[in-house]
């Protein structure tokens, strides 16, 4: 398997997100983001971690740049701060906030390197959750604005936009089983967000239209594999309604303009939709796309409730349910995440690379001209320093391989894949896990913020043509060949 096997215009990138890299959290007129108020939750963050200063990426950029370079990828997909932009959530634009990202941009640029900026990945202003965050209509429209301050900035520099990262996790995650920020416990009402963030899309993708008509844009949805642990009448039913509420509540609206009315009755809100869901607002979040990006990691075997030969699996958010905790899923909390026997992350997520090929077939079957992207990729394993100095992470190394690898059968099929972009860049604040997941090709030590690439930062240099792949340091010791 060689990079020449794809086309040249395939995109290869890195994917990061700024509350888990930035650091900077108090500098330039940045005010704080849900992130920011959820990690002092006393519980919330394993470790009582927080994101105040991450990979120090904000005064270190130039030095991850050098680093995406020696890579050899030609497309960084990193999210722009909403606080550090705009930072009550309102109002008028932080100059200083939009120059951070214009350097960063610059010097990208100057190495060849595409950016690719997504407008939204999770830290919602905190004065606008103090008004009711994404459970407001008018967060939408608040949304909207700071994506025209945003493009109106950047535009010139930056020309692929993502509006939105994964609003599922953003809704049921941060509202319905406050697994992440802003950790609230609103059951079904959740979805009330869901669609807010899905009209904000729509709103925003409008004002980078008008501003930019040359630009694309699109959205990135997190998308599952749903599989049923038998073919009984109860397993199917619950493999409809997760992948109801995992994929179509989010697909069907983007792509074909409605909501699946399956899955608004199982949340139970069919009146507030009925309601509050105009078909204006139909319209808007159902304007075309360039293209549509796809974040995989997992598939998802359900059952309509526990099989005892089978091992209980974890969700979408890592973490295996319990009778007690609120779920991320409203309205079916009763189905049941089994294992299937694969091979796990340390996320506990199975490894299923031809899952990947699901997701992408489910997203053409809806739209089969629509250029897809894989924007998130990748896998958390417990990293250790070797002797030598290295980072032998064999198993990510084979993860990485073995989705690059779909990749090339879904292009084979003629899917319309664009690129891929490998989650993560380097180590970073994962959420509500902390500093204790590692996802990163490239390992930081926190305590001194040195970055050393792992294995599979070589491996994955070694297959695009990299000047890291070329050095003697890995050639003459690498602990893997590139070849599948």
């Amino acid at each position: 398997m060689q990079r020449v096997d794809f086309p040249a215009s395939f995109v290869w990138g890195t994917a990061t997100a700024s509350y888990q890299i930035e650091g900077a959290a108090n500098e330039d007129g940045r005010l704080p983001s849900i992130w920011d108020a959820f990690s002092r939750t006393p519980g919330a963050i394993v470790g009582s971690d927080t994101g105040d200063i991450a990979d120090d990426h904000y005064h270190r950029f130039g030095e991850d740049v050098a680093l995406m370079a020696d890579l050899g990828v030609d497309a960084y997909r990193f999210s722009i701060a909403w606080p550090r932009v705009q930072p009550t959530g309102s109002g008028a634009v932080n100059h200083a906030g939009i120059d951070f990202y214009r350097r960063l941009s610059d010097a990208l640029l100057e190495r060849g390197i595409t950016p690719w900026a997504t407008l939204y990945h999770w830290d919602l202003p905190q004065q606008l959750e103090d008004r009711g965050g994404w459970l407001e209509r008018d967060t939408a429209h608040r949304f909207a604005e700071y994506s025209a301050l945003a493009v109106d900035g950047l535009g010139d520099l930056v020309s692929n936009w993502i509006t939105l990262n994964e609003p599922w996790c953003s809704a049921f995650l941060g509202y319905a089983s406050g697994h992440h920020a802003p950790g609230r416990h609103e059951g079904s009402q959740s979805a009330h967000a869901a669609h807010h963030l899905l009209l904000g899309h729509g709103l925003a993708m409008q004002e980078i239209r008008a501003r930019r008509p040359e630009a694309k844009a699109g959205i990135t949805l997190n998308l599952y594999s749903v599989r049923a642990a038998s073919e009984s009448d109860a397993d199917l039913e619950a493999a409809r309604r997760i992948d109801g509420l995992s994929n179509r509540l989010f697909l069907d609206p983007v792509l074909r303009g409605v909501y699946p009315q399956d899955v608004v009755d199982d949340l139970g809100e069919t009146r507030w939709f009925a309601e509050n869901v105009t078909s204006e607002d139909l319209a808007v979040i159902a304007a075309p796309n360039d293209f549509l990006g796809i974040n995989f990691y997992s598939r998802h075997t359900v059952a309509a409730e526990a099989k005892e030969s089978v091992a209980v699996s974890t969700d979408a958010a890592g973490a295996a349910a319990t009778a007690t905790a609120p779920s991320a899923y409203p309205g079916s909390e009763s189905v049941v995440f089994v294992g299937s026997g694969a091979p796990r992350t340390q996320m506990g997520w199975e490894i299923h690379p031809d899952a990947m090929l699901d997701v992408l077939e489910m997203a053409n079957e809806r739209a089969p001209e629509l250029p897809l992207y894989i924007t998130e990729n990748g896998s958390a394993y417990e990293d250790v320093v070797s002797g030598d100095g290295r980072i032998h992470d064999v198993e990510r190394t084979d993860y990485l391989r073995d989705h690059v690898a779909a990749c090339r059968e879904a292009v084979a099929r003629g899917l319309p894949l664009g690129g891929y972009f490998a989650w993560t860049l380097m180590d970073n604040f994962e959420w509500s896990w902390g500093y204790s997941r590692r996802f990163g090709i490239v390992h930081v030590d926190y305590d001194t913020q040195v970055r050393t690439p792992k294995d599979s930062a070589l491996w994955f240099s070694t297959f695009l043509g990299g000047a890291l792949g070329r050095s003697p340091a890995f050639s003459s010791s690498a602990s893997r060949s590139p070849e599948a």
